[in-house]
């Protein structure tokens, strides 16, 4: 399966099918096991989440706060690219990375054909040197004395004044030419540094939130079955890591990106210059692109109120430093768990019921003379089940079955035997391996493949060398994300290479550096940050009594 999935030598999700038949025949898992280990909580929740992003797109709720953000941010290169990339790193958290990526690019075109304009400032000046000329011959003509000779200086005065003009004119069309062609280089130039920075922070931010990506869900769901008591990760505290590590790798991409293409540290780099016109007609676009969607609509409010609400659900459903409201539940109910899923559906059914449009009973104007139609809601099946990868669906449900089959024939436990070996290795420089080899990995494998192959090892790995397993999984989770260097490593990749129409060797020159940034970047912060939120100097408790049990 590892082999299929880092070739594609079948489709990823018909890989991920293989366990069905072959642990049954192979005498590790029942059939019926292994097929309950296909839609788990985990995949509830990435459902739940994944439709709620859907609805965020159909209502294009997503495309108002982008505008809104780049209108607010500003309008010159520097801040167009920080614009766009931390518009692209925050939606990218909510919804679909694929689907953030995709509409940023005709906005950045759109955006990038008032910035670079190919009319120079020569041109405007012809053009009204050439007016003024013909309305200052005009006016002589009115104004020279009746007869021939006066009408004869008439006309000599709009002849001389074109004639400078045409000639000017002639001299100035040979730099008007090389300045557009440097126009247009500039444009490309200052194309490909947006467009990888839209892709870098689509791959970046979805490690902020549980639900951005699936090896989070990965992470999670092997440590809910390996460990009966809780670990202290949840939506909650995975927000409170990786949000920082987040935001700083993005900061730390606008300003490579800036390295590499535009002159960070040359004042007079002229991709990043711009005259105060392009400028305002930069805003001028983004402004009437924001005003052509009119004002916010109940569809969107509705949906953008539901969003939050179900934010709200996650961050304090179990928070750890107060009781969260699940606990009501279990209290109430004798020890029922109320996991993450449970208000996810919960918002997706309102989805379903609530209406879209307020046209009916009192909200309805009494003077419209149409008939009363009723309203749809703010989600019908038909988009669901246009957007919905349900091959990554099958995809995470493969996975757990890997890692259930690993665990039960106890491969797992094997390898991490074999791994031991890096114990004479300090903690720090076994998580930077770690990383750095996961963030290679991924480059030629699907993340959520590496993952469901590299977490269960992790995880025996860091019991044999008596380290907190959060220690090791948590950083190789988020690494699983950071592929930059290739078209084929993620579909934001793909998506800006065939916009930017660069070379494979562009975007690897400058995806590895990303890699590097990156993967140092969480190796720091899991060794400050982590150590703080989840005390991963010392084994905790709760894994403890696992190797008791497993012993």
């Amino acid at each position: 399966m590892a082999a299929y999935w880092m070739t594609e030598a079948l489709p990823l999700a018909i890989t991920a099918l293989i366990p069905v038949f072959a642990f049954p025949l192979l005498g590790i898992l029942s059939t019926g096991e292994c097929c309950l280990v296909y839609m788990k909580e985990t995949n509830m929740m990435f459902l739940g989440g994944l439709t709620v992003a859907i609805a965020v797109e159909h209502c294009n709720l997503h495309k108002r706060i982008a505008l809104f953000v780049i209108l607010h941010v500003g309008q010159s290169p520097r801040r167009l690219m920080a614009g766009f990339m931390l518009t692209t790193m925050f939606l990218s958290m909510w919804i679909s990375n694929t689907a953030s990526t995709a509409m940023m690019v005709p906005i950045v075109d759109a955006i990038l054909v008032e910035l670079y304009a190919t009319r120079s400032k020569k041109q405007e000046e012809n053009a009204t040197a050439i007016d003024m000329s013909v309305t200052s011959g005009q006016n002589q003509l009115e104004l020279s004395p009746a007869g021939e000779n006066g009408v004869s200086d008439g006309h000599n005065a709009i002849d001389t004044n074109n004639h400078e003009v045409e000639k000017e004119d002639k001299i100035t069309d040979e730099e008007i030419d090389a300045a557009n062609a440097e126009v247009f280089r500039q444009r490309h130039i200052m194309r490909r540094a947006l467009l990888l920075g839209v892709a870098y922070s689509a791959n970046v931010g979805g490690t902020g939130v549980v639900t951005g990506t699936s090896p989070n869900l990965v992470l999670m769901a092997v440590l809910q079955d390996s460990f009966s008591e809780p670990t202290g990760l949840n939506f909650a505290t995975w927000m409170a890591f990786n949000v920082p590590g987040m935001i700083l790798c993005v900061i730390l991409a606008w300003i490579w990106l800036q390295v590499l293409f535009m002159g960070l540290f040359r004042k007079q780099s002229p991709i990043q210059q711009s005259t105060p016109e392009r400028t305002a007609a930069v805003r001028r676009l983004i402004r009437q692109k924001y005003k052509e969607l009119g004002p916010m609509t109940h569809h969107e409010a509705t949906v953008l109120t539901l969003f939050i609400i179900l934010v709200l659900l996650w961050l304090f459903r179990a928070p750890e430093f107060v009781p969260g409201w699940s606990a009501w539940f279990k209290d109430a109910f004798e020890g029922v768990e109320v996991d993450d899923a449970t208000p996810a559906m919960l918002i997706v059914t309102l989805l379903f019921i609530l209406p879209a449009r307020l046209n009916f009973w009192c909200f309805r104007n009494p003077k419209d003379p149409e008939p009363p139609q009723p309203s749809p809601a703010c989600m019908n099946w038909q988009v669901v089940h246009e957007k919905i990868p349900w091959g990554v669906v099958l995809l995470l449900g493969g996975g757990f079955a890997m890692a259930e089959g690993a665990n039960k024939s106890g491969l797992s436990a094997w390898l991490g035997d074999q791994l031991v070996a890096f114990d004479v290795m300090p903690k720090e420089a076994i998580v930077f391996v770690v990383s750095l080899m996961t963030a290679m990995l991924t480059e030629v494998a699907s993340n959520t493949a590496t993952a469901s192959i590299l977490l269960p090892v992790l995880k025996e790995m860091a019991l044999n060398i008596s380290v907190n397993p959060l220690y090791l999984m948590l950083p190789a989770a988020v690494c699983c994300s950071y592929a930059f260097m290739l078209p084929v490593a993620t579909p934001p990749n793909a998506i800006v290479f065939s916009a930017a129409n660069m070379k494979s060797a562009d975007m690897m020159k400058a995806g590895f550096i990303m890699n590097i940034i990156c993967v140092v970047v969480i190796t720091v912060m899991i060794n400050t940050l982590g150590v703080a939120l989840f005390d991963l100097q010392h084994m905790p408790p709760w894994a403890n009594s696992t190797i008791n049990a497993l012993n």
